[in-house]
């Protein structure tokens, strides 16, 4: 893709969207999580989670790799077991991972996971594969054509010969197809330049505006933070930090460990 993406530096969520994440948020939460527990089999990974997203809100979960981010997901969207309250819209989250897609949680996995021997508005399709609403359907791949336009011109392109900008947009686009209500994007930035990093931070701006709520787990601390509302820091299975995504930017424990160390000291 040609052209310069916007820059982080300037943030590109404007605070006017923050003020009107924060309007909408003064009812119930959308996702609410106390005392999580999980891991695989012997081994676990999370101790305690507890969070709130709520309706509106990009929400960043940060920390390093193997801070068990992917893990949190995986649960949340019941595809392992866990330990805990999860609700979703003030009831508790359903019990299957289909009918957690099916209640409108919808994940990006991390590595896009794209069908890629087919085309890529095959995979948008699939994203859609519960929905009868064949008229709506069709109208939502013009939405997401003119959210991504690249995906317009690549839209009888087999998905795996893409760039893998390309293909992040077209999981995202698939995620979208569902009509998701709540979002969960895992490493959006991997492997990506940080130019096309800025596109589809811009663009997640965009799907928060038509009133999609965003968890973005992220290791790149500051991509996720120039974006969101709030933030979480994870290490090790356990929340350490939340606050305001500006609070955590400007949190010096959190300068030194992933932003490096901004304040000149030693």
């Amino acid at each position: 893709m040609s052209g310069e993406g916007p820059s982080r530096a300037a943030n590109s969520a404007p605070s006017g969207g923050r003020a009107a994440a924060t309007a909408a948020s003064v009812g119930g939460p959308l996702l609410e999580i106390a005392g999580l527990d999980a891991g695989y089999g012997e081994m676990q990974v999370l101790r305690g989670v507890s969070l709130v997203v709520r309706p509106a809100e990009i929400v960043a979960m940060v920390g390093g790799n193997g801070a068990g981010k992917t893990t949190l997901l995986r649960a949340i969207s019941r595809l392992i077991s866990s330990r805990g309250n999860i609700a979703f819209d003030g009831r508790p989250l359903p019990a299957t991972a289909d009918d957690v897609f099916a209640a409108g949680l919808v994940q990006v996995p991390e590595g896009r996971q794209l069908f890629d021997r087919m085309s890529v508005e095959e995979n948008l399709r699939m994203g859609a594969y519960r929905r009868r609403d064949a008229s709506a359907i069709a109208q939502d791949l013009e939405r997401m054509y003119g959210i991504f336009p690249r995906l317009a011109d690549r839209r009888r392109q087999i998905a795996g010969s893409m760039s893998g900008g390309e293909q992040q947009m077209c999981a995202m686009a698939r995620a979208m197809m569902a009509r998701p209500r709540l979002m969960m994007v895992d490493e959006m930035s991997l492997g990506l330049a940080p130019v096309i990093v800025d596109l589809l931070l811009e663009t997640m701006t965009r799907i928060r505006a038509e009133g999609v709520t965003v968890l973005l787990v992220e290791q790149d601390v500051h991509a996720a933070l120039s974006v969101a509302d709030r933030g979480y820091v994870m290490e090790t299975g356990e929340i350490v930090r939340e606050g305001t995504a500006r609070g955590l930017e400007s949190d010096p424990e959190v300068q030194r460990a992933y932003l490096g160390d901004v304040t000149g000291g030693d």
